[in-house]
């Protein structure tokens, strides 16, 4: 075993590349996907509940913002059903973020996908819309640091979508949401994944 987690920088776990299959909103999707990246053999079961029961955009007012981006199946979905967007896929690991830009190229949508680092994201830049199954295992304080960073980077009128394991606090992050003074609606609840709808 190493050390690495899916939120290091630059993971030394082998790549063992792999290609993960799934399907949203009637399209199928094959990602390459490797080693030390977040749910590197499969699409997290978390992201699937996310993406099956919150609401997949027609249209966009805005750049969008796939946080902690792992391989990228989110930032592809939001890339294929929404085909003016732009969408920010942000990641601190480098390794998911070259199989994010990758994947895109495979999907035709890289030339609407802008894959970076989040201390190169444009410091003025707001979302439309914010998506995220958030690195919860990072703790409590980093993962609120994280969010605060974050989700007041959502436009007027934006929405984010988070997903979160209710035995991994996706109920008190809910009430900690709420006493940073946003509106929290508990979306959907599947396979103990809680789906949150968040807006000023």
């Amino acid at each position: 075993m190493t050390g690495d987690h899916y939120f290091t920088a630059e993971p030394s776990t082998p790549a063992q590349a792999r290609e993960v299959q799934f399907s949203v909103a009637g399209r199928d999707y094959a990602l390459a996907s490797a080693g030390g990246v977040f749910s590197a053999t499969r699409l997290d079961p978390g992201t699937a509940v996310l993406l099956r029961k919150a609401e997949l955009p027609t249209s966009a007012d805005g750049p969008l913002l796939d946080l902690g981006s792992g391989f990228g199946p989110i930032a592809c979905v939001l890339a294929s059903v929404t085909p003016e967007a732009t969408v920010w896929a942000v990641d601190v690991n480098e390794r998911a973020r070259e199989l994010t830009a990758g994947n895109a190229q495979r999907l035709g949508v890289a030339d609407r996908v802008r894959v970076a680092a989040p201390e190169d994201v444009p410091a003025d830049l707001e979302f439309a819309q914010i998506w995220s199954n958030p690195p919860i295992r990072i703790g409590k304080e980093d993962l609120h640091q994280l969010l605060g960073r974050w989700l007041p980077r959502l436009a007027p009128g934006g929405v984010a979508w988070l997903v979160v394991a209710r035995h991994l606090g996706g109920d008190s992050l809910h009430r900690w949401l709420v006493d940073q003074g946003w509106q929290v609606e508990r979306h959907a609840s599947q396979k103990g994944f809680r789906v949150l709808r968040i807006t000023r």
